[in-house]
Formats: structure tokens, C-alpha cells, sequence
């Protein structure tokens, strides 16, 4: 991501600060269409040699940018650049270095600002931001080039119509002379018949010169044109292979909490440059073949007219690719899908303001269907639409809408705001298959007119995989799903084709990405061990390496149930990941919450510390709970019944800890109040408005605590630390 780009996404108070970074000596029109180019330029400094051309080099690109500008909503921006530019040629050419320099301080301060506003450093990276000025710089060679082809294009039209008019008028001087020659014979006509031969054969010898030179500027015409089509197949597919299809895995790994790096506006615009390269050079290669068939016979050229035929078939390949490539799904439709419950998604055509293609308003349907019938799809000679349609296997309300064009954002878009799946058709399943590991897909479709509807496109677009549930019991599996495809599936697969078995360390970051985006903490590298010995059920290697060499099977993952546990590794980890994300962000933020550690572990840490020595972990046999241990008297080890959702709903874990006056350090020897106080609820101090006294509940521990040292053991006979059970009591706050 560039500096720019996320300076674009700061809060509106932050965005003014960096506008006022840029002002006349740098104006701002400047830093936005030449971000990539500034920031590949001037993130190293360069030695002052080669500072030396940088005002002539900066120059060149605004004018190259501006000429880009064609669209008549781009007008005052090309202007303001080219005013800039002839700014910095009359204030800098002599000093260059001046305004290098003045840039890069300009750029610090921007760099500050997001630093400031984001709390995280901002790290360059040279080689995405040299890829992306590459690629620009390609695309600028082409403009030019495809510019230079209309100039040939003109000057071999006028070449032709010259050479018409002459050859007319050379049949026209022989037909004169035949009429002459078999007329009476007088000296007069002599003279006429001598004059006209002259002036025949010196017409005869330049219509051969201009013959000669229009064959060989025909021929240098399509080869400049072959290069064209070439340099744009390849621009093409980088934009197309690479950058979107880069941007569509980002976007299936933001599901796993994976920040998006790339920005769908910039591929726009890489989109909008490159389907006006292509359609003007489809027009040039149809001009030169109009050219060519009307033409006299004689300059008629077999060969050539087969060649722009090839090539106009091939442009054409490039612009219908171009189309159907860029027909994409902004925002994605919930990938775990409930029944009867409204979900929303939106879909985008990147060219359609370039193209025009909002002229006439596309339609867009949505279907859902299997995993099968996907792979039928892009097996499919013919695109959907043409042919026999996929067999649907639900039914969704509100499936269709019009896209409509936002001109100052050039978006062509359609919303879907309140689609809903009413029903599911089910396929077989085979063994140990469940409907939580069905995955599904939305199929969306439309068809769009180019060029006045001189082409037609049928286009489509699968959605990521979903799986469809109908119970909130069935979440937690159908997000185990999800969420191993969003982490492994291979490029260019089969739908939905993942790997059965995945290494450790791929499991890991996988794990970790879940956990921190959702609750906005990371796991550290214990952390992540304890969730390897939970998963392995076996003793593990000490070296980091060999453990995430290991192999996890999909099985292991959310399908065989934990030792001496009715449930599997998946749901655990789940459930901890939500009731943190729900009720124990802040805390587990603060690193208050041990959470990840073996009760046997906890054990032995406690029981070296003084009595009231207390730390907080998650439950191994409660899932979504949370448990706190603390030393008593002794040194003996208790655990309080873990707490799930349904108790934090009550009494935040904070106020628990407040509440239970056995709890005095959290671990190792911190005083709980100097670090949990700033989380208890404030006392209401006033009765309500209606005259009645708010009760409070209070987190107690049973009588027997206090009044005997002995405490009864946990009920369940795996766990080695006694359990007590506290309760919430209700009680009136002194006034």
C-alpha cells in the first residue's frame, strides 16, 4: 500500500493536516496523480548527480499523466498539473536539488501524520512501489505509441487519397491522349499527345514512388500495431493475472482478519488506461482496413486485409477478457449464510465508466449454486448465459438490480441491500460429511453493450464459497470451513478444492490472524504452543521449526472431538475467540488475561506465590468459559467455575474480580486494583429518576470458603485443582 493511499484513509481531521502539507510550492493535484512515482523517486535518497535531471524527469511525468486525462470530469486537474509543471520548470530548473529536498521533507511530514493517527510506523516498500511505477510507465509508452499509430493512420489516409486523385487524373490524361492519338493528325495535336505523354509518364513515375512508400508505411503501420496489441496483452495480464487477481486473494484472506494491502480504485484506473488503449486501437486496426478496402483495386492487398482481420479479432479477444475480468464483487456476501436472514453484497464493473457501458443500464441476477455445478460453469466452453443456465439450489429474494453510475467516483455498481435465502437444496453427503462442510457459491450475472452495441458480453462472477446453515448451533463449524478455505485454497483451483493436511506454522498464522483481528490483541509465540499441544494431544518438539513442520489434517482441525471432551479443537478456540472478542477485549488488550495455559501449569505457578495470588485463563472443559485460579491458605490452588457469556452479560469479569476479596495480586505480584480498577463499574450514587434504588449483583463465593480451609474438589474428576462455584448476589449500594 502506498504512503498515499493510506494518508487517503485517515480520519477527516488527520486528511486536513496533510493537506496543508501540500500547497503552491507542491500542490496536491500533484501528490495524488503522481503518488506512486513520487514515492518510488524520493523514499531513497538519490545522490546529487542524479538529482540533477529530477525537475526535467518530474516535468515529463506530469505532462505524460496529464495528457492521460481525457475524460472531461478531468478537465481542472489537467490544468492544475500542467500549471505546476510549468511551475516547477521556471522556479527549480536551476536549483533541482531545492526542490528534491523540499519534497522529501514534505513526504516526512506526511509519513508523521499517519504515524501519529495510526500508532504504527509506516514501512516503505521499494519493490511493490518500483512495480507499480513500471507498471504506469508501460502503460504510458503505449499511450504514446497508439498515438504515434493515429499519426501514421492520418498520414497513410492522406498518402492514399493523394495517390486517388493523381491516379484519377492519369486516366484521366491517357484517356485524353487515346482520343487524341485517333483523331487527324496536325502538329497541334502532336504537341498535345507529346505534352501529355510526358506529363503521363512523370505522374506514372511518382504514383510508383507513392505506391512504394504507402506498401512500406502499410506494413510499418501493422507492425507498430502488432507491438501495440503485444505490449497491451502483456500490460494486461499484469494488471489482470497479477494485480487483480493479487487484490481477490486479499480479499478472501481479510475474512481470516488479513488487512487488504491493494486498492480496487487504483486497478480501476489501471483498467479504465488500458480499455481505452484497447478500444482505440480496435478502431485504428478497423480504420486501416477500411482504409484498405476502399482503396484502389490495384493497391489492394490480400494478405493485409487477412492480417487486421486476425488483429481485430485479437484486440477484440483483449477487450471482451478485459470486460468479463473486470466485472468483480466488491463486497462479498456473508460466507457463513443463515436462512430467512437478510444479507447484503455489492458488485462492480471496473471499465464501465471508460466504456460507457452505464448508457445502457445492465441488469444484474443472482443465483446460488453448488460446488458442482461451479466447476461445470468454468469448465464450460460458453459463458453463463449462452446455453444451458446452472442448476440453481436455492431461492433468493430481491436477486435482482440495475447498476448505476457514480460520476464523480466513476464506480459502475450495483448494491443488493436486502437479498435473503429462503429455502436450500442439500447435495448427498458421503461418511463423515456434515451440511456445515457443503460449500456453496452466489453466482452473479449480466451482459453489457459496448460501442453503441456493436458488442455484446455475457459476464459473470462466482462469489467466494459459503456455507449455508439454518441453526446458530451450526456457526462455529460452518466458520471452520470458511475459514480453512480462505486460508489454503491453492491459485487457480478447482472450486472449492483445499487441502486436506496443512503444516503447523501455516495453521498458526491462520490462528493468530482469527484471533487478533476479532479481538485486537495478538498471541504470542507461548500462546500459540499451548494451541499446538491442544491440537497434537502429544508431546511436541522444543524447536520452533520442527513444530511448524508438523502436519494438521482438516480432521484434526474441527472434526474428532478433544480427549475426554464432547467437543473439537475448532469449537474450543471459537468460543474463546468470541467471548474475547465480546467481553474481554480491553482486558485481554492489557495483557491482564494469561488465558492460553495448561491448568497443571497454573498449578505450579500459584502455589509458589503468597496466598490471594490469583491469575485468569480459559477453561479447558467449559467451552467459552473463562476461569479464575488463586493461591488460599496453604498454598493450595482453587479454580472458581468457569464464566461463560451468559454470566459476563451480568457482571463484567472486572467487577468479579473487584467483588472477591480472596483476590488480591494477579500474577505474578501485581496489586489488583492498580491494574483492574480503571475497568470497574463506577457506583451509581443517586436513586433513579422513578424514586427506586438500583440493586447490584455481587460476585460471592459459598460460606464454606470462609469459615474452613477445606474446600470441596471439582466435581469433574480430570481436574486436579479444586473448583468452587460462586454465585451473584444481589445487593443494595449504601446511599
Amino acid at each position: 500500500m502506498t504512503l498515499w493511499t493510506r494518508a487517503q484513509q485517515l480520519p477527516p481531521e488527520c486528511l486536513q493536516k496533510v493537506r496543508m502539507i501540500y500547497v503552491d510550492h507542491f500542490p496536491i493535484e500533484v501528490r495524488h496523480c503522481l503518488a506512486s512515482w513520487i514515492e518510488s523517486r524520493i523514499w531513497t535518497a538519490e545522490p546529487e548527480d542524479q538529482q540533477r535531471s529530477f525537475v526535467n524527469e518530474l516535468v515529463q511525468e506530469i505532462q505524460t499523466n496529464a495528457d492521460l486525462m481525457l475524460s472531461p470530469d478531468m478537465f481542472v486537474t489537467k490544468m492544475k498539473l500542467l500549471e505546476a509543471a510549468k511551475n516547477f520548470h521556471m522556479q527549480y530548473s536551476h536549483a533541482p536539488q531545492e526542490l528534491y529536498a523540499y519534497m522529501r521533507r514534505c513526504l516526512a511530514l506526511e509519513m508523521e501524520v499517519i504515524q501519529n493517527a495510526m500508532g504504527t510506523p509506516y514501512v516503505a516498500q521499494p519493490h511493490t512501489e518500483r512495480k507499480y511505477s513500471e507498471l504506469i510507465t508501460g502503460l504510458q509508452t503505449v499511450r504514446q505509441k497508439v498515438n504515434i499509430a493515429g499519426e501514421e493512420i492520418r498520414s497513410l489516409q492522406a498518402n492514399i487519397e493523394s495517390l486517388s486523385l493523381q491516379y484519377h487524373e492519369c486516366l484521366k490524361n491517357k484517356g485524353h491522349m487515346n482520343y487524341l492519338q485517333q483523331q487527324t493528325v496536325t502538329t497541334e495535336r502532336r504537341d498535345l499527345v507529346a505534352c501529355l505523354r510526358g506529363q503521363i509518364e512523370d505522374t506514372e513515375r511518382k504514383l510508383n514512388a507513392l505506391v512504394a512508400q504507402i506498401t512500406q508505411s502499410q506494413m510499418e503501420l501493422v507492425d507498430h500495431m502488432k507491438e501495440n496489441i503485444t505490449n497491451l496483452r502483456q500490460l494486461q495480464s499484469q494488471v489482470l493475472d497479477d494485480e487483480l487477481i493479487k487484490w481477490k486473494r486479499e480479499q478472501q484472506l481479510s475474512g481470516n482478519g488479513v488487512p487488504m494491502q491493494s486498492n480496487l480504485n487504483t486497478i480501476q484506473e489501471w483498467c479504465e488506461l488500458l480499455a481505452d488503449l484497447i478500444w482505440t486501437t480496435r478502431q485504428q486496426v478497423n480504420n486501416v482496413a477500411r482504409i484498405n478496402s476502399k482503396t484502389i483495386v490495384e493497391l489492394r492487398q490480400p494478405h493485409l486485409a487477412e492480417m487486421l482481420d486476425d488483429m481485430s479479432k485479437q484486440v477484440t479477444g483483449l477487450l471482451s477478457t478485459l470486460v468479463t475480468s473486470t466485472f468483480v464483487i466488491e463486497k462479498q456476501p456473508p460466507q457463513v449464510m443463515k436462512t430467512n436472514t437478510r444479507f447484503t453484497a455489492t458488485v462492480r464493473l471496473l471499465v464501465g465508466g471508460q466504456l460507457n457501458v452505464y448508457m445502457t443500464p445492465p441488469r444484474v441476477s443472482v443465483v446460488i449454486i453448488s460446488e458442482q455445478q461451479a466447476q461445470l460453469l468454468l469448465k464450460s466452453d460458453t459463458q453463463a448465459g449462452k446455453g444451458k443456465q446452472p442448476v440453481e439450489c436455492g431461492d433468493i429474494l430481491n436477486n435482482t438490480g440495475t447498476m448505476e453510475y457514480q460520476p464523480t467516483s466513476r464506480q459502475l455498481s450495483v448494491s443488493f441491500r436486502n437479498m435473503q435465502l429462503r429455502k436450500i437444496k442439500r447435495a448427498e453427503k458421503k461418511g463423515t460429511e456434515s451440511v456445515m462442510d457443503e460449500k456453496l457459491t452466489l453466482l452473479f450475472q449480466s451482459q453489457f453493450n459496448v460501442g453503441g452495441g456493436e458488442l455484446v458480453f455475457q459476464v459473470w462472477t462466482l462469489s467466494l464459497p459459503v456455507v449455508v446453515i439454518v441453526h446458530g448451533n451450526q456457526e462455529p463449524h460452518g466458520w471452520a470451513t470458511v475459514t480453512w478455505d480462505n486460508a489454503f485454497s491453492p491459485p487457480g483451483r478447482v472450486p472449492f478444492a483445499v487441502p486436506d493436511k496443512v503444516t503447523w506454522g501455516q495453521l498458526a498464522e491462520t490462528l493468530s490472524l482469527k484471533f487478533s483481528s476479532a479481538t485486537g490483541g495478538s498471541l504470542s509465540e507461548d500462546n500459540l504452543r499451548f494451541l499446538a499441544e491442544k491440537i497434537f494431544r502429544t508431546s511436541l518438539p522444543l524447536n520452533t521449526m520442527e513444530l511448524n513442520a508438523m502436519a494438521v489434517s482438516w480432521t484434526q482441525f474441527c472434526k474428532d472431538a478433544l480427549p475426554e471432551r464432547n467437543f473439537t479443537f475448532w469449537e474450543w478456540f471459537y468460543m474463546v475467540v468470541k467471548v474475547t472478542r465480546d467481553y474481554l477485549r480491553t482486558l485481554w488488550c492489557d495483557r491482564l488475561i494469561m488465558g492460553f495455559i495448561q491448568k497443571k501449569q497454573a498449578e505450579d505457578m500459584l502455589s509458589k506465590c503468597p496466598p490471594g495470588t490469583f491469575l485468569l485463563r480459559f477453561s479447558d472443559s467449559e467451552l467459552g468459559g473463562i476461569t479464575i485460579a488463586w493461591t488460599g491458605d496453604g498454598n493450595e490452588v482453587f479454580s472458581l467455575q468457569p464464566f461463560t457469556s451468559r454470566d459476563l452479560m451480568l457482571r463484567s469479569l472486572a467487577d468479579r474480580v473487584f467483588d472477591l476479596t480472596q483476590l488480591q495480586f494477579l500474577y505474578p505480584n501485581v496489586p489488583k486494583d492498580d491494574v483492574f480498577s480503571k475497568y470497574y463499574t463506577k457506583p451509581e450514587n443517586e436513586m433513579l429518576k422513578n424514586g427506586y434504588v438500583k440493586p447490584v449483583l455481587v460476585t460471592t463465593l459459598p460460606p464454606y470458603m470462609s469459615s474452613s480451609p477445606a474446600y470441596a474438589h471439582s466435581p469433574d474428576s480430570h481436574r486436579n485443582t479444586p473448583s468452587v462455584n460462586s454465585s451473584c448476589g444481589t445487593t443494595i449500594l449504601q446511599l
